[in-house]
């Protein structure tokens, strides 16, 4: 393979016919190395390529001992080879990784915040910036500065140079990698920043189309931004385009009311939620003192509709009352089974010993200390076993 793979040197040709070098299985995968490739391999923080091969998926692509290894789904016959990338994600890397540049350059020149990190993620991408915290007001300047360059349509380039004039440029990196050797790849955005780059880019700032800043988090001192570019900006607004007209829908309000609107609600589910909590605070207060007159020092019951921290306020009610009672309690909660068994401090019995078997019996499992073991079940029909191994 020449020193600058065709991904490199055509980062938008989609197909190309070239011949198998050599192929295996690698971490339990088929591989193929070839004479040439339009396939990028992950690294510097973009991921790999997809595509087909022959007709068959390329599901991974990797540098694996200076060699690019095309991860497939089954094996490649020998013979000439033909390969088709997915564009559509080659461009989407294409828009976010040129954003980053752009970002980089942008926050570095015109702030003075120095990128740290760069991730570019399946929806969202980040960058990491060596500053505390932004504000809001921050943030938009940045991206409305960013803007501007975006519209100023400057042209994206690639070329390569030796070591010896790399160390001679002023260039924005964050060093080479350790031993390395021969000519360095850089990006260059017309009158706005040169950077060492092995990814694929645009050709113009405008092919970015756009970018979004979406919000930012604290890391490691500095500031994580969150952003989105091109087509996954469009496509992004189109989903809380739709979202929006669906909770204007189903709340009844106007764009400006929703937020309003659904706090509203929140706020009245708090309230049914305390207003629920009080109600089954009082029925399982009333259901312990009929429990605890019931002659047998074994108290059943099952629920419907009832989750574990009902039948633990009931276990704790009734054993408060009774301490020599034992207590096996169960529920089916819209598909979940739970069981809790609980005794009193008078009760003879282990509860440690008998839990684990009695979940066993239920089809479940579980855990506890001391006077209580709970956890799920799936076989109620089995109840009266359980109950046995208690009596």
């Amino acid at each position: 393979m020449s020193d600058a793979p065709t991904y490199e040197q055509e980062p938008t040709l989609t197909q190309l016919e070239t011949s198998l070098v050599e192929q295996g299985m690698h971490q339990g995968r088929p591989y193929a190395v070839l004479e040439d490739t339009v396939f990028y391999p992950e690294g510097g923080g973009q991921p790999s390529d997809r595509g087909r091969l022959n007709g068959i998926e390329v599901i991974d692509v990797q540098k694996v001992d200076g060699l690019i290894y095309h991860l497939l789904e089954a094996p490649v016959a020998s013979g000439p080879v033909i390969l088709e990338i997915d564009w559509q994600r080659r461009f989407d890397h294409m828009q976010q990784h040129t954003a980053q540049h752009l970002l980089t350059a942008v926050a570095a020149d015109q702030f003075g915040w120095q990128t740290t990190a760069f991730h570019l993620g399946e929806h969202v991408s980040d960058i990491e910036l060596d500053v505390k915290s932004l504000a809001k007001s921050e943030l938009c300047l940045l991206e409305e500065t960013v803007a501007v360059e975006v519209r100023a349509a400057r042209r994206v380039s690639a070329h390569r140079v030796s070591l010896d004039e790399y160390e001679r440029m002023e260039v924005r990196s964050r060093g080479l990698p350790t031993g390395h050797s021969g000519d360095v790849r850089l990006i260059e955005i017309e009158d706005i920043d040169l950077n060492t780059c092995g990814g694929t880019h645009c050709v113009s700032t405008a092919e970015i189309e756009a970018i979004a800043l979406l919000g930012t988090e604290s890391v490691r001192g500095g500031t994580r931004v969150f952003y989105v570019a091109g087509e996954r900006l469009r496509s992004r607004i189109g989903v809380e385009v739709f979202r929006t007209a669906r909770l204007r829908s189903l709340l009844g309000v106007s764009d400006d009311q929703v937020v309003d609107a659904v706090e509203a609600r929140v706020d009245q589910l708090k309230d049914k939620a305390r207003l629920i909590r009080g109600m089954e605070e009082e029925l399982a207060s009333a259901l312990a003192w009929q429990l605890t007159v019931e002659p047998e020092a074994v108290s059943v019951r099952h629920f419907v509709g009832k989750g574990l921290s009902f039948l633990q306020r009931l276990g704790r009610e009734i054993v408060s009352l009774d301490p020599g009672r034992v207590v096996l309690l169960t529920s089916d909660d819209s598909g979940e089974g739970f069981f809790l068994l609980s005794a009193g401090e008078e009760a003879d019995i282990n509860v440690s010993e008998v839990g684990p078997r009695i979940a066993a019996v239920l089809h479940g499992k579980g855990g506890g200390s001391g006077s209580v073991f709970q956890g799920r079940a799936t076989q109620f029909s089995r109840s009266d076993e359980a109950v046995a191994l208690l009596r």
